[in-house]
């Protein structure tokens, strides 16, 4: 069983982890490029639309993220008929979802910068990545959907493949539209969303050429499976929103207490961050499957060898991006072509930042768990307390209560602060054992 155990890490953790890591290197080689071939400004105006891409993320998480803890629990218990009516519930409602979020994109790109804070300098930059991000919002959604899906039907590598494609794609296609033909930050949304347009078209055969058990069809929707997925992806999707509204605040926090190089050197933080991010969500995506497939077979021994694995890699993991950025934080911050003022500024703040990289990769790994074995209500509270509540809460009050120094340690310190709440829901949740229904 040990053997088994070990490879189905290798077979999904790694590959996903490799995935995940691959679509956020999209928004790294996004901000180099940008850094050198546009400037510091248009770095900050990137910073300033993160927090509706970050939406788009998560509207998209709330039926990948509920369809698949479905079908990995009905897989587990052999009920493939119904893997596959969740299957194309959750892609029916994820395509609802893109082509209203194209929509809104498109149509209202200026409205919604200046209401994510743009102005001034930011604004026209801002307003034409956003538009140029909307036109490819539903290949790019169900490029997405289908990646998810494809994982937990027994093929994360072609999952991983098609994200290290559409990597390469997007580097190349950044390259060609800010430099030999000088389309700033219209063609590096152009350019990222071709290239998930190519990842889309490498996972799709696995649907049409019926490699696994998961298919393609038309299918009526029924509002009680609806629910079901929304309540299972709830969790993840409110995870997601952590990212856009601390961006939010963290940017209105830096513009009235630091100003645009405050603004700047966060943009480049959070490029960095993303690269994290990538690592611990590709770590709990990658369990995903097995946390559900085990559940759905009541085997709890197997249940906790993947979760006390999960935090371990995730705790690892996180403490080595601490220590590499303590010894080359520079040369990273560098890559972004930042002027000599903000990339000292960001350097001095980066370590003030990153160490909430550590307590925030248990939280994900505990969400992750929860959500995965029908915990959803557990699940959803720690989520909506770090993405919703103490972040802005801690981001807004700090500063004013000790200064503007504090706004760097805002993200370690509510992370920690959710860490307490989270090992206390998962201990209740777990006093009499765990519950299979």
């Amino acid at each position: 069983m040990s053997n088994t155990r070990v490879k189905n890490l290798i077979k999904y953790v790694i590959p996903t982890m490799l995935s995940s890591v691959s679509f956020f290197l999209f928004t790294i080689v996004d901000g180099i490029f940008i850094g050198h071939g546009v400037g510091t400004n248009g770095l900050g105006a990137i910073n300033l639309v993160m927090p509706f891409v970050m939406i788009v993320n998560a509207l998209f998480m709330l039926t990948t993220i509920g369809g698949v803890t479905i079908v990995a629990i009905r897989l587990g218990r052999s009920d493939t008929e119904g893997a596959n009516q969740a299957f194309m519930h959750a892609v029916t409602m994820g395509l609802a979802i893109a082509v209203l979020l194209s929509a809104a994109g498109v149509f209202f790109h200026g409205p919604i910068c200046t209401l994510l804070g743009a102005s001034g300098t930011f604004l026209e930059m801002a307003a034409e990545y956003l538009f140029w991000y909307a036109v490819f919002i539903i290949p790019s959604g169900l490029s997405t959907f289908l990646q998810g899906f494809c994982r937990n039907d027994g093929s994360p590598l072609l999952v991983s493949i098609g994200g290290i494609v559409g990597t390469l794609g997007n580097i190349f296609g950044d390259w060609l539209l800010i430099f030999p033909i000088p389309w700033g930050l219209k063609g590096a949304a152009i350019a990222t969303g071709l290239s998930q347009t190519a990842t889309l078209l490498i996972v799709l055969p696995h649907y049409l050429l019926k490699k696994g058990s998961l298919r393609l069809h038309c299918t009526r929707l029924q509002s009680s499976l609806v629910k079901k997925i929304i309540l299972r992806g709830l969790p993840e999707s409110i995870s997601q929103l952590a990212t856009p509204v601390t961006t939010l605040c963290m940017n209105l926090v830096l513009v009235r207490h630091i100003g645009d190089i405050g603004v700047n050197a966060f943009s480049i933080i959070s490029y960095v961050a993303s690269f994290s991010i990538a690592v611990f969500l590709g770590t709990g995506e990658g369990l995903q499957p097995l946390f559900g497939q085990s559940y759905g077979a009541k085997n709890g021994k197997n249940l906790k060898f993947y979760f006390h694995t999960g935090l371990l890699i995730n705790f690892a993991g996180s403490a080595a991006i601490n220590a590499l950025l303590m010894c080359i934080g520079g040369s990273v911050c560098a890559l972004f072509g930042a002027d000599r003022e903000t990339l000292d500024f960001t350097v001095h703040t980066m370590s003030s930042y990153a160490w909430g990289f550590i307590v925030m990769s248990l939280n994900v790994m505990i969400s992750a768990y929860l959500y995965s074995t029908k915990r959803s209500r557990q699940a959803i509270i720690i989520n909506v307390l770090r993405s919703l509540v103490v972040n802005s809460a801690l981001i807004f009050l700090l500063p004013a209560i000790f200064g503007s120094g504090i706004v760097w340690h805002t993200f370690g310190i509510y992370e920690a602060a959710v860490l307490v709440v989270a090992i206390a829901l998962l201990k209740h949740s777990e006093r009499d054992g765990i519950i299979y229904e």
